[in-house]
């Protein structure tokens, strides 16, 4: 699965691959459930075909190609999608939903094994109207540095248990259970905490845990728990690293303790009893 560090890690692969090239054709194997919006899929296909991509940047979870003449191609991958560079000659692979040759330099396809992923092409003009929760982004760790006093304030007054929150886009983007669990045994704070009542060691820790969870996902290029792999079809490192995500009675990787589970809104929550 997909969360801040696995789609900025793509973002930063994508624009340095595909950045300068010219979409030359547009297959769509998958459904038109994928192009929310588009008629059909000869409109989506009509409006990229010859379109130069001028850069790929990230705006939340969503990636945003920009195309010129004030058009974006938008991308949200969900859950269940991600981004394969391959030749030409690469055999089918299963699961691709869209196909985006260029005149140089192969072929992007974009993969679901689910029913996730969504794409459209728009005017620049219309970001806001279409996506207008996109105006309410929260805290973003990669893109949007701040002093843990500004994060302190966030939290001020809200009513919201620490996990609920972790998992709230107009709060922090990007994270999903895996980083909430993550973050939170970082932090050595239990899901059930509320905001409001932090103190300031405990909030400089859940700060601290947040940006350092972050970071050193994208350095070992993000996890591959589910089988999520990046653009270049490799898995990533972070793995290795993930304390208690997926690990459910066996101890943390600090040993300091073994790892429990819980169910909270259908979601398998991992935590460490020494997390208070």
């Amino acid at each position: 699965m997909a969360e801040l560090p696995e789609i900025e890690i793509a973002r930063r692969d994508l624009d340095k691959e595909i950045t300068g090239r010219r979409i030359k054709m547009v297959d769509v194997p998958g459904t038109k459930k994928t192009l929310p919006a588009m008629r059909s899929k000869q409109q989506f296909a009509d409006l990229l075909v010859g379109k130069k991509v001028e850069s790929v940047t990230r705006d939340g979870a969503l990636l945003l190609f920009e195309l010129g003449d004030d058009e974006v191609m938008v991308v949200h991958l969900g859950a269940t999608g991600s981004f394969r560079r391959v030749t030409a000659r690469t055999p089918a692979i299963q699961h691709t939903k869209v196909v985006l040759g260029f005149t140089t330099g192969g072929q992007l396809r974009v993969l679901d094994s689910g029913s996730e992923v969504t794409m459209r092409v728009i005017a620049k003009s219309r970001y806001l109207k279409l996506y207008p929760e996109q105006a309410d982004l929260g805290f973003d760790p990669v893109d949007m540095p701040m002093p843990w006093t500004d994060f302190a304030l966030m939290l001020k007054g809200r009513a919201d248990c620490i996990r609920d929150l972790l998992l709230d886009m107009s709060f922090v983007v990007g994270l999903g259970p895996m980083y909430a669990d993550e973050v939170l045994h970082a932090a050595r704070l239990g899901h059930q905490r509320m905001a409001r009542e932090l103190n300031t060691q405990e909030i400089r820790r859940l700060y601290r845990a947040i940006v350092e969870t972050i970071h050193n996902s994208i350095k070992y290029r993000g996890a591959s728990f589910d089988g999520y792999l990046d653009v270049f079809g490799k898995a990533g490192g972070f793995d290795s690293y993930l304390e208690v995500y997926g690990r459910g009675g066996e101890r943390c990787r600090n040993g300091r303790g073994d790892v429990l589970t819980t169910v909270i809104r259908g979601v398998t929550h991992h935590y460490c009893d020494y997390q208070v």
